[in-house]
């Protein structure tokens, strides 16, 4: 989960600054298809707002507010669709904020309390943020169309024209399977052997001699990916792993998952600008998309203010 490096050093500030006692009381203030927003909730969003950017009370609780009727709309949308980001996936968004603002994930979760933010508050943005990039892909990514002309007119303009080289990466996706309804004795027992095939793990080609001593483990090819396509959660953790090795495993729906580095090259520095260009622009026709995808649900749904 990418956060603006400036709004990085403002949370910095706010979080070594800021002080502000939790709601003692609270009612609802609106109610979104039925789903109440209290002003508990407001309150720390608008809080939470105030430390990542340079707005006031006023004008952070009007944020905090209209995101939060948002976040339901995204959220109710995801779960029409199937999508629920798993505890793993927001732990490692919290866990990329932590250490960009230099902290551990506790010593991030202490700061937000001292100064008055339930830690909860910023998983729930994360959460959300999660759900609804996975929506918007899902029914939005075989719109997104780059014409060559665009390509080309935005390398001009750009400032990332002079990088030398980018580092492609050939990776592979390792599952050990969890089934849903699994005891808390085998989801224990799948975590060690998740940890144990990562200690033993000793490159992709002698991946499935190693692999077929357990049951249900999965081995899916990712294929090539440059440095500037990694998804930002995953991208500290590919780029600090050495060749033939795996990641850390973390949990998801489907069970322990881990990412095998099986090689990486560095390339030149037309094709890795081309394609960071090329990602910044999908990227920009997706929050086109995003914005007229919520405007649709918001004409769609029933909204109350209090």
């Amino acid at each position: 989960m990418r956060i603006p490096a400036f709004s990085l050093c403002l949370l910095m500030i706010g979080l070594l600054l800021g002080q502000m006692p939790a709601a003692a009381q609270t009612s609802i203030e609106v109610i979104v298809n039925d789903q109440p927003i209290t002003t508990y909730d407001i309150k720390q969003r608008a809080r939470l707002i105030q430390l990542t950017s340079r707005k006031n009370a006023s004008v952070a609780r009007h944020m905090a507010e209209q995101e939060l009727i948002d976040d339901v709309l995204k959220m109710d949308e995801a779960k029409r669709v199937g999508i629920v980001p798993s505890s793993g996936e927001i732990d490692n968004a919290f866990a990329s904020i932590a250490r960009n603002v230099k902290m551990s994930p506790s010593q991030l979760s202490a700061a937000l309390r001292k100064s008055g933010v339930n830690p909860d508050t910023l998983k729930d943005r994360l959460k959300v943020q999660i759900a609804w990039q996975k929506t918007v892909s899902s029914r939005f990514r075989s719109q997104i169309k780059i014409d060559e002309s665009e390509v080309i007119a935005a390398l001009k303009k750009s400032d990332i024209k002079d990088k030398n080289t980018s580092v492609e990466y050939d990776l592979s996706q390792i599952i050990v399977v969890v089934p849903k309804k699994a005891s808390s004795s085998l989801k224990s027992k799948r975590q060690r052997e998740s940890a144990q095939i990562r200690k033993e793990f000793n490159g992709c080609d002698a991946a499935g001699a190693l692999l077929g001593q357990f049951n249900e483990v999965v081995l899916k090819p990712v294929g090539r990916r440059l440095e500037t396509e990694l998804p930002p959660a995953m991208k500290d953790d590919i780029t600090g792993t050495e060749v033939g090795r795996l990641t850390k495993p973390q949990q998801t729906g489907r069970g322990f998952e881990m990412i095998a580095v099986c090689g990486k090259r560095e390339m030149a520095s037309d094709l890795a600008a081309r394609t960071e260009v090329e990602n910044q622009l999908r990227e920009k026709e997706g929050e086109q998309l995003m914005r007229r995808y919520l405007q649709e649900l918001k004409l769609r749904a029933t909204i109350v203010q209090r």
